[in-house]
């Protein structure tokens, strides 16, 4: 039995209110609030490799992920491509779109098959008129960005490969007070990853290869073992 128009529309807004309630931007907004925030927005499914917006793209609004993995970047002027972040569920972006600039100021494109949630900017802009405690949710929503972009450029600019590599491999470990080994699996291809980390492929590979030949980690494809916390620790401490 296929449900109604008024059906559909009604499970299309109670996924979406499901979502907004877990993103740090509205996660403590009246049920009232979240369901006109609701109303303003429209769902896009994206299949891997699939591009969302491009820099320089007129902006309608800005996103939170449903599912699957957002990469957002630029292409740098000798043509690498530098990772901003890889956002997931249910992470929001592109937020600065509504108070700064009329166009994309990156690159967004689907890792894997993703489903976002796009927050109309127009919608949106007429409602915080009429709830401007929202706008305070804004700038919490970018303040967490912009703190994020300068621990990025920081540990770009003023820490080694070495760093960030065991840096991020800590951070990836499942349960870091468990003994070793910990096992994972890369939650994104050794490509972005390299991205992520500010260099090449090829120096993310050697970077890799001497960690273990250090014993330091274990690699089989995408599964990562953790075989010495202390070693990883000692390249951050250092």
């Amino acid at each position: 039995m296929c449900s109604s128009p008024t059906e559909t529309h009604s499970m299309r807004l109670t996924a979406i209110v499901a979502t907004l309630r877990q993103t740090h931007m509205f996660a403590d907004l009246p049920s009232e609030d979240i369901q006109l925030v609701a109303e303003c927005c429209v769902t896009r499914t994206l299949s891997k490799g699939e591009t969302l917006f491009r820099e320089g793209q007129n902006a309608e609004g800005f996103y939170i992920v449903q599912s699957g993995a957002i990469n957002v970047f630029r292409i740098t002027p000798d043509g690498r491509e530098q990772i901003i972040c890889v956002f997931k569920h249910p992470d929001s972006f592109a937020e600065v779109t509504l108070a700064t600039t009329e166009s994309y100021p990156a690159d967004a494109v689907a890792l894997e098959p993703s489903q976002v949630i796009m927050v109309q900017k127009s919608g949106f802009r007429d409602l915080i008129l009429r709830k401007p405690k929202l706008s305070l949710h804004m700038i919490a929503s970018m303040s967490l960005h912009l703190k994020h972009l300068v621990q990025t450029i920081q540990d770009i600019k003023g820490r080694q490969i070495e760093y960030r590599l065991a840096h991020w491999l800590l951070q990836q470990a499942p349960d870091s007070v468990a003994r070793p080994p910990l096992a994972f699996n890369l939650p994104v291809s050794k490509k972005v990853l390299a991205g992520q980390l500010g260099v090449t492929s090829e120096t993310l590979s050697r970077t890799f290869a001497r960690f273990r030949q250090e014993e330091l980690i274990k690699v089989d494809g995408s599964l990562v073992e953790i075989l010495q916390l202390e070693g990883l620790q000692a390249y951050v401490d250092d």
